[in-house]
């Protein structure tokens, strides 16, 4: 890749990226479908084996899903100067708006309309993340460990409170001792 296709690249990905962060409500797992949208569909630098293994990655890694997944997305992409444009491209938006929302926010909060702005926003983030949810339902392995892992995962999170970095060291490894004990038996 020529000097200035890196440039481009560079650019490309701070853009892509800082268009995902300022058009995606709700976070991180929002934003997954978007992320895969235009680094998978429309701009072919990844495939989708590739982000679901970005996702899995940032999803285990500390720090927010949305930059995590943009940090290795750059990275794979366009090396160190690829994620950290597509880190602040990510993270430029919320920062902005946040500081901006902070200084009016105070003056309008009790404001019927505002209150009704952000369940509808509520709202919307929910359907973005059982969207991605889908996406990723479909794109993994359908066999019984995998359902095991998911039913059981959902219960320790999501009822039992237990601490979400547990849940994913429980997942891997039962993830791992299910293969071993798989490539066993072809054996």
């Amino acid at each position: 890749m020529k000097l200035s296709e890196t440039k481009q690249r560079v650019l490309l990905l701070f853009l892509t990226f800082l268009k995902i962060g300022a058009f995606t409500f709700g976070g991180g797992y929002a934003m997954i479908p978007l992320i895969q949208k235009e680094v998978v569909d429309k701009r072919k630098w990844i495939s989708n084996d590739d982000i679901l293994d970005i996702i899995a990655i940032a999803e285990s890694t500390p720090g927010p899903i949305a930059i995590n997944s943009a940090t290795f997305v750059g990275y794979k992409t366009a090396g160190f100067w690829g994620s950290f444009c597509s880190t602040l491209g990510v993270v430029l938006p919320s920062f902005l708006i946040i500081i901006a929302i902070s200084f009016i926010l105070t003056q309008f909060q009790d404001l019927k309309v505002v209150q009704y702005a952000f369940n509808g926003i509520r709202a919307g983030v929910l359907a973005l993340i059982i969207k991605a949810w889908v996406s990723m339902y479909k794109q993994c392995p359908k066999n019984i460990a995998s359902y095991i892992i998911a039913i059981l995962s959902f219960i320790l999170a999501a009822i039992l409170n237990v601490n979400v970095l547990i849940v994913i060291i429980f997942c891997a490894l039962f993830g791992l001792i299910s293969s071993i004990i798989a490539s066993r038996r072809v054996k």
